[in-house]
């Protein structure tokens, strides 16, 4: 039994199959049979065998019984676009017909596409249709999300995506973690030299009291590696957390460029060198896979995640969710895709889905895993073993989510 002290509880939550905790040195799930947690004021104060938190706070009448389901962390979604308008479903038919991601997008779509729709959209529309969004994540057992800018690609627009996803922060019941994302390409209407000396200067000093990361999309048609670095550099300096999107579609060396800057992560990592891996594993970086994008996109080639856990590096599962190359609102599907398409075990899959997602947005302290003093984020889900989770793919299992230890 863990515990943070002797103290009454408010809820407890009981009779699970199995509570997943991540938080023994017994196995990676930390797995306890028949476990319950305790919960008072929305924090876990006690984690144990349900006959022993039963009798520990038999005055707490707010009982929820699991029913003999499996009961774990809430899913921590660390990498998402969340915040646009519009989508674009036609041009999965034209990648169907046969065009590429790439061809797409220099056509004047993909990313481009959006930023239209986005900049014409009001902010009040863009606040309502991303809420809607982020409860349909809530239903799907996330409880923690992070959420980019990157589909304004002005002042006018990035700011307002930004001040709309302080508002969601604000007012919806999921934790909400902000991320700068203004270099995700490059506006048609503007010089590519006077962008990247707008996003080095005047735009950290604009947004540096909206988002907690910078992040930046590094890629043929998109940054390369020299404007990757001093834009870094520069978002550093004026005190941003450091992400980039690397190794998508082909290597550029950006993975090991980001990580000895002291990126908190690097996301994507379909195409990655042995040499990029190693300065990740001498710097800490979480790796964040995003399996939903190969899928959609129809590729075959999937980051291998054995290449990083054998060398020690944590590795996050996100569902990049956005609306061209991964419209996924399931954190389940991508623990599905990591396992059979990543080469992950289902034990790696749910650590990447909770406490290592939580590291990648710096917020391992605070949720991920089931630790007194940290929030009650639990989901309740209509299996009896985490093994059933990828089994019954594409279905959503979750029968509650419980957010600071309400069920919402």
């Amino acid at each position: 039994m863990t515990k943070l002290r002797d103290e009454s509880a408010d809820a407890i939550i009981i009779n699970s199959s199995k509570l997943l905790t991540l938080e023994t040195d017994n196995d990676i799930l930390g797995t306890i049979v028949n476990g319950a947690v305790a919960v008072k004021d929305g924090f876990i104060v006690e984690t144990g065998i349900t006959s022993d938190i039963v009798d520990k706070y038999p005055h707490c009448t707010n009982v929820i019984d699991a029913e003999n389901y499996l009961v774990m962390p809430g899913f921590v979604d660390c990498h998402t676009h969340l915040v646009f308008g519009g989508n674009r479903s036609v041009e999965m038919a034209r990648r169907l017909q046969g065009e590429s991601y790439l061809d797409i997008l220099k056509s004047g779509g993909g990313i481009h596409s959006t930023v239209k729709s986005t900049r014409a959209a009001s902010a009040n529309d863009l606040f309502n249709i991303a809420a809607k969004r982020l409860n349909l994540m809530a239903e799907n057992g996330t409880t923690s999300v992070e959420i980019k800018s990157g589909y304004g690609l002005d002042e006018d627009s990035e700011l307002k995506m930004l001040k709309v996803i302080k508002e969601l922060s604000e007012k919806h019941s999921l934790d909400i973690v902000s991320t700068y994302l203004g270099a995700h390409t490059f506006p048609s209407d503007s010089e590519r030299k006077d962008y990247v000396s707008w996003l080095s200067g005047r735009s950290l000093n604009l947004f540096m009291d909206y988002a907690e990361f910078f992040d930046i999309f590094t890629e043929e048609g998109a940054f390369d590696l020299e404007e990757t670095k001093s834009l870094l550099e520069a978002a550093k300096k004026a005190g941003f957390k450091l992400k980039a999107h690397v190794g998508q579609f082909n290597d550029l060396g950006a993975a090991g460029l980001a990580s000895s800057m002291g990126a908190i992560s690097v996301d994507h990592l379909e195409n990655i060198s042995d040499k990029d891996l190693d300065i990740m594993a001498d710097s800490g970086t979480v790796a964040v896979l995003l399996p939903g994008v190969p899928f959609f996109l129809q590729s075959s080639v999937y980051p291998d995640a054995k290449r990083f856990i054998k060398r020690g590096i944590p590795v996050a599962l996100a569902t990049d969710f956005n609306p061209g190359s991964c419209p996924s609102y399931s954190m389940q599907m991508m623990i599905t895709l990591g396992v059979f398409h990543c080469g992950m075990t289902v034990e790696d899959a749910v650590l990447g889905a909770t406490l290592n997602a939580a590291k990648a947005i710096s917020r391992e302290a605070v949720f991920g895993s089931l630790k007194p003093g940290k929030k009650a984020d639990l989901i309740i889900l209509d299996i009896k073993s985490p093994e059933e989770i990828p089994y019954y793919f594409g279905t959503n299992l979750v029968k509650k989510t419980i957010k600071s230890g309400r069920v919402i």
